[in-house]
């Protein structure tokens, strides 16, 4: 039976990002058909969104990327995007069809109306996530893969609504239309002339409506500047480290008797899939170290669906094992994190590291630092790398005297060697079986004074039987069963495991403000492990990537309209869609991290896409010969229905992955709920602010009016 199988929330979170997907798609033309109230056109979508994942899979293919739980993740949350460009296109055909046009003819109009919005609202996509790509290190490690899909069914989504939709649009007639179809224009139209009527009040107080905008920035937008609380969110596999260090002078037997207790109260939580345990020591892979003191539990729990979240079920353990009363016992639980990924130098949450000359110096410190630490508020499972003491035999050889009797270090240490460990000097074969055998002392002739007996002989020149305590003080003391050392220094690191829903850098700085009070002796330095650093260096990089994000969307769309007032305008709704974001992340009380950050700069390309259609037929409004406000409110009016449309496909594709609904969605729920409350607020931005911006820094009549 396998002790630790992690296939199998492989498998589920798999699992899990297919069904966000499938959900994800069915949902988006669930809205699609609640605004148009036509199958065929809804079929369209259909059909567009399983060959732009064809394209897409196709692109990912050609840079050698796998179906793994980030590029499923991706797609899942590509899935909205995917139909975003399909729809504008199918929406403007639909409108010419109204129109009466044939479908044809609809179709080139429409078209060529929107083309030029699609582009532009696909370049602006891609140069607000592109920049990721270039970025290494542990960022760069994580969610490149996820980058590069999002990117490939971006351009999968431009290039399926540039062709395939309007062929298949080109073929549909508009048709009578039905009950439904009917109920959903009529109510749209009514929509859309309130809109219109509310915005033509709104233009005539556009500062007002800019204030507002401007004032509930300045009370949320700040609180996303503030330091990350962590760098990833915790994966919740269901696997937990129970780890018990008794007295020193306790015995395997007895240890494997309080171990036995604990493991019954363990196996008697029904949330309890499977329990390893491992008394006298640890093993870690072929490496095994053995103290009588010591045993841990590795505990894997049922599916998440099945149980509360792992935070609650420790919480609960801990209490139910401090009734217990195991005296000399001390217990640490905790989640065991993702393998192979270590966010700071230690193997918990935290750890503080102190360095210097002298070991017994250093053990007082680290002494000192766990005491510190335990006052801290959000820690929990304190504990000193050099708390763990072993026997240690120590030998000290009197170098004169063992060079007067023909002996050296090189020759006694070999001895000693043998003694202990053994040599081999022979092989037994037993059928198929090939068996070493060992040369050694007798288990009770390997401490002193027995070992001080061990005979050694002399130089060539005098052969003379010497004994080792002859030549060599040999003791047998309790030391430090592990010795840190880094830059030749040795060091005593102390680590703690973060409470549930604690912030991380908020704890590490308290932390230093108490450490801050040790007196250190001079040539040691006290510094933390590293977790502090990699959430600052997160940071700096979320800020000069959205910085990065923000200029190519300005320049692209500067490429594009050949001016600067537009694109300025645009972007007006990428800043304020982060009041979105704060709220949302408040709401759903969502902590800062990297994946929040990602999200904020996949918002800046996305955001932008709504903002673009409407510039866009304002400017051809514009043309047509109507002034700034007539323009701005019919085109406003026109292109309500395609901007609800993409916004909440959008969203409503991403709302699986935000739920986090299944297994293995932790890592990308923060992501999804930046997306989708940002979105969800930029549609007040892109149909009031745009609008009332674009009143304030355009002209009344175009240049050759």
């Amino acid at each position: 039976t396998a002790v630790s199988d992690e296939a199998h929330h492989i498998r589920r979170s798999l699992r899990n990002a297919v069904n966000a997907a499938l959900s994800g798609a069915l949902l988006a033309m669930l809205v699609v058909y609640l605004f148009l109230g036509s199958i065929r056109r809804t079929l369209i979508i259909g059909s567009a969104i399983p060959i732009a994942i064809l394209v897409t899979i196709t692109l990912m293919s050609a840079v050698d990327l796998t179906l793994n739980i980030m590029t499923l993740g991706g797609l899942a949350l590509g899935i909205g995007m995917l139909v975003d460009s399909t729809i504008v296109m199918l929406e403007n055909i639909y409108r010419h069809q109204r129109l009466g046009e044939e479908p044809l003819q609809a179709s080139e109009r429409a078209a060529s109306e929107v083309t030029s919005a699609i582009v532009a609202s696909t370049s602006t996509n891609l140069a607000a996530v592109l920049p990721f790509l270039f970025i290494g290190g542990l960022i760069g490690l994580l969610f490149n893969e996820l980058i590069i899909t999002i990117s490939a069914a971006i351009v999968a989504a431009m290039v399926v609504a540039l062709t395939l939709v309007p062929a298949l649009a080109g073929r549909i007639p508009a048709g009578n239309e039905g009950r439904f179809r009917r109920f959903v224009n009529r109510a749209m139209t009514a929509l859309q002339n309130g809109y219109a009527w509310l915005l033509a009040r709104l233009l005539k107080v556009s500062w007002l409506v800019i204030l507002a905008f401007v004032l509930l920035f300045a009370l949320t937008v700040p609180d996303l500047l503030k330091p990350l609380a962590s760098f990833l969110p915790r994966i919740d596999d269901g696997r937990i480290g129970i780890y018990l260090t008794a007295d020193r002078s306790v015995s395997v037997d007895e240890m494997d008797r309080i171990t036995r207790r604990v493991e019954q109260k363990v196996l008697a939580q029904p949330e309890v899939s499977s329990v390893f345990t491992t008394v006298g020591g640890f093993t870690f892979g072929r490496s095994r170290y053995e103290t009588a003191n010591r045993a841990n539990l590795q505990v894997q729990l049922v599916p998440a669906g099945e149980r509360p979240p792992a935070g609650e079920w420790i919480g609960r353990m801990q209490k139910l094992l401090k009734q217990e009363q195991l005296a000399g016992v001390k217990i640490r639980i905790r989640q065991r994190g993702i393998r192979g990924l270590r966010v700071g130098r230690g193997n918990d949450d935290i750890s503080f590291q102190v360095q210097g000359p002298d070991l017994d110096r250093l053990e007082e410190i680290g002494r000192r630092m766990a005491e510190t630490l335990k006052q801290v508020p959000g820690l929990r499972n304190v504990k000193r790398s050099n708390e763990d003491l072993a026997m240690q035999l120590s030998i000290d050889i009197d170098r004169e005297k063992a060079r007067q009797l023909g002996l050296d270090t090189e020759r006694i240490g070999k001895a000693v060697r043998y003694a202990l460990e053994g040599k081999r000097v022979s092989r037994f074969i037993a059928g198929d079986r090939s068996i070493d055998i060992l040369l050694r002392l007798e288990a009770g002739s390997r401490f002193p004074p027995r070992l001080e007996e061990l005979i050694l002989m002399g130089g060539p020149e005098d052969r003379t039987p010497v004994r080792l305590g002859q030549v060599a003080k040999i003791e047998l003391a309790l030391a430090p069963a592990t010795i840190i050392r880094e830059q030749q220094q040795r060091v005593v690191e102390v680590t703690a495991t973060l409470e549930e829903g604690a912030n991380l850098s908020r704890v590490i700085a308290q932390a230093h403000e108490k450490l801050a009070g040790l007196e250190l002796p001079e040539g040691y330095v006290l510094y933390e492990g590293g977790s502090l650093k990699t959430l600052q260096q997160g940071q700096e990089t979320g800020y000069r990537l959205l910085a990065l994000a923000l200029f190519l969307v300005l320049v692209v769309m500067a490429v594009q309209y050949e001016s600067l007032r537009n694109p300025l305008v645009i972007l007006f709704s990428v800043f304020f869609s982060l009041i979105g974001v704060a709220l949302g992340l408040e709401w759903t009380d969502t902590p800062l991290s990297m994946p929040v950050w990602l999200g904020m700069i996949m918002l800046a390309g996305i955001v932008v896409n709504n903002a673009i259609i409407l510039i866009e037929y304002i400017e051809l409004k514009r043309m047509e010969g109507l002034e700034r406000s007539g323009a701005i409110t019919e085109a406003a009016r026109l292109r309500l229905r395609p901007i609800l449309m993409t916004t909440l496909t959008t969203v409503v594709g991403m709302l699986p992955l935000a739920l986090a609904i299944g297994e293995g969605s932790e890592m990308l729920q923060p992501l999804a709920i930046t997306l989708v409350s940002g979105l969800t607020f930029s549609l007040l931005v892109t149909l009031l602010l745009v609008p009332s911006a674009y009143t304030l820094m355009a002209k009344p009549k175009r240049q050759g009016d």
